[in-house]
C-alpha cells in the first residue's frame, strides 16, 4: 500500500500542504525529520506514536532524521500548552537529550547511515542575537506570527516573547536541515502545524526552490475523553524504569473496546486484514478481549522486547489466577509495584492475624479472624483458613516477599 494511504487507512493523516506533490515526492527515498525536545530523561506512551510513523516511513524507504532540540528545550514550545514551561539548565537539558538519544536508537534503524541523529544545539548555541533576528526574524511580520494558534491561545493569559520567538528558532532548523541534509518534509503533531509552515515560509523566502513539505497526525484522545498517555499513577513512560514493562502491558490491555481497534491502526506494524478481523472479535465477542490482548502483546515486544513480554504475561496470568507462588523476586517488584506494600519490621515468624492487620489488609483483628474463616485470606495464591496460622521463612518467595490476597484482587505485598 502507498505510505500515504497507508496512513490515511489508519487514520495517521490531518494536514498536510501539498498531498500529491508529496505524493509524487514520496515515489523516490527522501529524507524527513521530526523534533523531539528533552523536556524529561523519558519519551512516553504519546510521543510513542511519531515514532512508529518514523519507522514506517524508513520501512518505506526513506530516510529519517531524529531531531533532538537541546537548543530550542532552553526554551519551551508553547504549542498546545495554557501555561509557560518551567525553564532547565543546560546542564539538565543535556542530560534529558543524552536519554532521549538513546530511546531513540531502540526504534530507528540508524545503521550505516540508513537514519540520522542531530541535536540543534549544534546549529542555535552558534547563532548571535543580531544575526538571528537579521537573517531569520525579518522573514515574519508580526501579525503573521499573531495568526498562528500556539501564540493566539496565550495571548489572553500571556506569553512571554522567549516563547513567542520559539516559531523562528523551529523554522531555522527546517531550513537548516533542507539545505545541508537534503531534508524536504517536517513531521509532527497536529499542535506542531503553525510552526511547520512557518519553517516553509522560511525556505520559500530564503528563494529555495525544489518544494518542501509539512505533514501533521491528529493528537489522540481516549474515547471518554480522558488524555491519552495517563494512568492513576501519571504518565506511561518508555523507560523501564518508571514504567515496568507490565505495567506498560497494563496499560495497553485495559484499552477499551472504543479504543482499541484505533490504538491497533496507530501504533501497531498490523496488516489492514488482520486488524480488521480483530475489530470483528470486538463486536463479536467483547468479553475474550483478543484485540487488546494483541494490542498489548505487540506494544510490549515493541518496546520493552520478547523477554519483557513474556514476563509481563506471565505476571498478568498469574494475577488474573491467583497463583502467585510460581512467580520470580524480580517479577514480584515489576507487577506489584503499584500494589500496597508492608515493610516488615521483623523476619521472624507472624501470627496471620497480626500481619493482615499491621500491613491494612483489614482494618481490625476481629475482620481479620472472619476473612480467614470465610476463606477470603490468600497466602501466596494458597488459601489460609486457620486461625492459628502462623507464617515464617517457607512463607518467602526467594526469601523476600509474602503476597497477600483478599478477596479475588485486593493484593499486598509483604517485603521482608
Amino acid at each position: 500500500m502507498d505510505i500515504l494511504d497507508d496512513l490515511k487507512y489508519r487514520g495517521l493523516l490531518n494536514q498536510v500542504t501539498d498531498e500529491e506533490g508529496l505524493r509524487k515526492a514520496l515515489k523516490k527515498p527522501m529524507t524527513f525529520y521530526c523534533g523531539f525536545d528533552p523536556t524529561a530523561n523519558s519519551l512516553h506512551a504519546g510521543n510513542l506514536l511519531i515514532i512508529v510513523i518514523m519507522m514506517r516511513l524508513q520501512r518505506a524507504g526513506h530516510h529519517p532524521i531524529a531531531l533532538v532540540g537541546g537548543g530550542t528545550g532552553m526554551i519551551g514550545d508553547p504549542s498546545g500548552r495554557s501555561t509557560e514551561r518551567q525553564l532547565n539548565t543546560k546542564e539538565v537539558v543535556d542530560g534529558y537529550a543524552e536519554s532521549l538519544k538513546n530511546q531513540l536508537g531502540r526504534f530507528l534503524d540508524f545503521d550505516h547511515g540508513k537514519a540520522t541523529y542531530l541535536n540543534n544545539s549544534e546549529w542555535l548555541s552558534k547563532l548571535s542575537a543580531i544575526s538571528f533576528l537579521r537573517d531569520v526574524g525579518k522573514h515574519f511580520p508580526l501579525n503573521y506570527m499573531l495568526s498562528k494558534e500556539s501564540v493566539q491561545t496565550r495571548m489572553e493569559a500571556g506569553i512571554s516573547f522567549t516563547e513567542f520567538a520559539y516559531m523562528l528558532l523551529q523554522s531555522f532548523d527546517y531550513l537548516n536541515l533542507y539545505e545541508k541534509e537534503g531534508c524536504r518534509l517536517e513531521i509532527g503533531g497536529s499542535d506542531q502545524w503553525g510552526n511547520i509552515t512557518a519553517g516553509l515560509e522560511l525556505i520559500r523566502k530564503k528563494g529555495h526552490e525544489e518544494p518542501a513539505f509539512g505533514l501533521t497526525f491528529p493528537l489522540i484522545t481516549k474515547s471518554d475523553g480522558t488524555k491519552f498517555g495517563k494512568s492513576m499513577g501519571g504518565a506511561i513512560w518508555l523507560d523501564p524504569e518508571k514504567t515496568t514493562p507490565y505495567e506498560w502491558y497494563q496499560f495497553w490491555f485495559n484499552a477499551s473496546d472504543d479504543d482499541v481497534v484505533n490504538y491497533l491502526k496507530y501504533f501497531t506494524f498490523l496488516t489492514k486484514d488482520q486488524i480488521e478481523a480483530l475489530a470483528a472479535e470486538v463486536k463479536a465477542h467483547p468479553e475474550e478481549r483478543k484485540a487488546q490482548k494483541t494490542l498489548a502483546k505487540e506494544m510490549t515486544r515493541l518496546v520493552h522486547g520478547e523477554k519483557a513480554l513474556e514476563e509481563a504475561e506471565e505476571i498478568t496470568d498469574a494475577l488474573f489466577s491467583g497463583d502467585v507462588s510460581k512467580l520470580t523476586a524480580a517479577e514480584i517488584r515489576q507487577g506489584f509495584r503499584s500494589f500496597p506494600t508492608y515493610k516488615a519490621g521483623s523476619k521472624d515468624a507472624v501470627r496471620l492475624v497480626d500481619l493482615l492487620v499491621a500491613a491494612g489488609v483489614t482494618s481490625s483483628k476481629r475482620q481479620a479472624r472472619e476473612d480467614i474463616g470465610n476463606g477470603a485470606i490468600y497466602v501466596n495464591g494458597s488459601r489460609r483458613t486457620e486461625l492459628d496460622t502462623v507464617l515464617n521463612a517457607n512463607d518467602r518467595i526467594e526469601g523476600q516477599y509474602t503476597i497477600i490476597r483478599r478477596g479475588k484482587k485486593k493484593y499486598t505485598l509483604i517485603k521482608y
